[in-house]
């Protein structure tokens, strides 16, 4: 069962929720940039980090319907949708970019989830899939999103999406800060110091994957035999068995051997 929105609206409001917005803003700016001139689709809750592409040509909200959905941007034309996440209601090849948060782990069906992603994805798209680490500390703190669901290791996310023909190509870690309001202030600390020192701790998992394409070869064409091999290729008349003649042979049922 996914978390209502109005809860993950709630956590994002809090400075906890800050917290998160900034550490995995701070990933996906260092790997797409401000997005110049792409399409965008934001999938599960993304909304709180689609801000981190400015200069987009145009973004969108997907929101699955067991979550619910609310008005996004703030300010200005909505651009988000509640939708069905196993038919995601776009075209084939629409999205230059897909960011995928708190949308894995709650799904019932990952497989259908990925494999729409990776339809409405351009040919040279890429996707982030944000999920809840594993052997982290917030896939045990129950009061954030990231508590509710599956976690998954890097492992389990590769094979994943390996599954639904997408290839992993990068990959990083976020929120190594506790899940405490206490460790808000120190924040910032915990992410520099934490992928040195406790790399084991991190609370997301950032995977990044492109569509596999597959290398065609193309067929032979049959050769023409010019000349056939006496003896061998050449059609020879069946021989008729002793006190039979051939009209006899042809004279006899269809059925008959």
């Amino acid at each position: 069962m996914r978390r209502d929105v109005l809860d993950l609206r709630e956590f994002y409001a809090q400075p906890l929720g800050g917290v998160v917005r900034d550490a995995i803003g701070r990933k996906l700016a260092e790997a797409w940039g401000p997005a110049s001139g792409l399409d965008v689709l934001g999938l599960g809750y993304a909304t709180p980090f689609l801000d981190r592409f400015p200069a987009a040509r145009r973004t969108v909200a997907a929101m699955p319907a067991a979550q619910g959905v609310e008005s996004w941007p703030a300010q200005g034309r909505n651009r988000a949708a509640l939708v069905d996440e196993a038919a995601l209601p776009f075209a084939n090849a629409l999205f230059d970019r897909v960011l995928i948060v708190h949308g894995l782990e709650e799904t019932d069906e990952p497989a259908a989830l990925l494999g729409e992603v990776g339809r409405v994805m351009a040919p040279s798209g890429r996707m982030i899939v944000a999920a809840a680490a594993r052997g982290g500390l917030w896939s045990r703190a129950e009061r954030t999103p990231f508590g509710a669901g599956r976690p998954f290791t890097r492992r389990q996310l590769e094979e994943l999406v390996r599954e639904a023909d997408l290839e992993p190509v990068a990959w990083n870690q976020a929120l190594y800060v506790p899940p405490f309001r206490l460790f808000t202030g120190w924040a910032e600390g915990f992410e520099q110091v934490g992928s040195k020192v406790w790399p084991g701790v991190a609370g997301v998992i950032l995977l990044e994957v492109v569509k596999r394409t597959f290398a065609v070869k193309p067929k032979r064409a049959r050769a023409r035999l010019v000349a056939p091999i006496p003896g061998v290729l050449a059609p020879a008349p069946t021989p008729v068995p002793a006190g039979m003649t051939r009209r006899k042979r042809l004279d006899r049922g269809p059925h008959q051997a």
